[in-house]
């Protein structure tokens, strides 16, 4: 149901809040279909409406066989093929383009994030329009990657003037948000350009804790020369477009954001709760004067 107040659009949403899993995977036979079974029972646990979106981004391996055959016994499950790989960026995009669901996210398909953990949180989507989990623990991973880990969140809080405990981890968005902003980097630098643009727009998010899991088979394909190098790139282009262009964050203005968003809808419930408690001063000091 949608209520029309003082010019505003106030979104009164009674259904349940649906979900788009989107899951690139670039050769993960090893571990892409308990990624899609543990995502599924996560569903059913939360009584979640969700869909699992794979996204064979050019795999060589028999990862393609293994989700059509998923495909064909789970009809919350669909399939997306890249002929050749296109990056973790542009598989998020893609999918984020072919989904109609109510929020979006991403998980690998190396199963390292774990479902049941991430999904509890889910509910807290109704009253933000991102949600942007860390992990704790860290420890997991060994020195080197930690050691890489903490130097980039360092520099993205700094140079974006955010003040994030992670941005690599799953991020939940309300997907109309997605509709406004376009992506330039299509590599491991997807996340931090939309949460910069996001969170400089005004767009309100919360922070979640959670598990890193270990992944069983394969290789990581974030940590190589190619990555780093589009990471690099990926962080000079949006410090132009930034500091140099100013594209975003001149000023916030909540009323300009998205009226499908829970941050427009809690803005402008904010200004009728002042309206009115306003009015009630008023009313109360006529009331008291009357009286004397």
């Amino acid at each position: 149901m949608i209520i029309k107040e003082n010019n505003y659009v106030i979104s009164m949403e009674s259904r349940k809040i649906t979900l788009s899993v989107i899951m690139p995977a670039l050769n993960e036979e090893d571990n892409v279909e308990l990624a899609v079974h543990s995502t599924l029972s996560a569903f059913e646990k939360y009584n979640i409406a969700g869909e699992v979106v794979v996204i064979n981004d050019g795999s060589t391996d028999k990862t393609r066989e293994i989700v059509e055959r998923l495909c064909c016994v789970k009809q919350n499950v669909r399939l997306i093929n890249h002929d050749t790989p296109k990056g973790i960026g542009y598989s998020f995009w893609d999918g984020v383009k072919k989904v109609d669901r109510d929020v979006v996210v991403l998980f690998p398909a190396d199963n390292e994030i774990d479902p049941e953990d991430t999904l509890q949180y889910f509910g807290l989507m109704d009253k933000v329009d991102m949600l942007v989990t860390f992990f704790h623990n860290t420890e997991v991973r060994n020195r080197s990657r930690r050691i890489i880990s903490a130097l980039y969140r360092f520099v993205v809080n700094i140079s974006f003037g955010t003040n994030l405990n992670y941005t690599n981890g799953a991020v939940f968005y309300r997907r109309s948000i997605l509709e406004e902003v376009s992506l330039n980097n299509f590599g491991f630098f997807y996340q931090a350009e939309l949460l910069a643009k996001m969170i400089r727009k005004g767009y309100l998010f919360a922070e979640v804790p959670g598990y890193l899991g270990v992944r069983t088979g394969g290789k990581t394909k974030a940590i190589s020369f190619k990555s780093l190098c589009q990471v690099l790139q990926g962080y000079l282009r949006l410090m132009f477009d930034i500091h140099i262009r100013r594209i975003e964050g001149k000023n916030k203005d909540y009323f300009k954001l998205n009226r499908n968003s829970a941050t427009f809808n809690r803005a402008s419930s904010f200004e009728d709760r002042i309206r009115t408690q306003g009015q009630n001063r008023q009313d109360l000091k006529s009331c008291q004067t009357n009286i004397r």
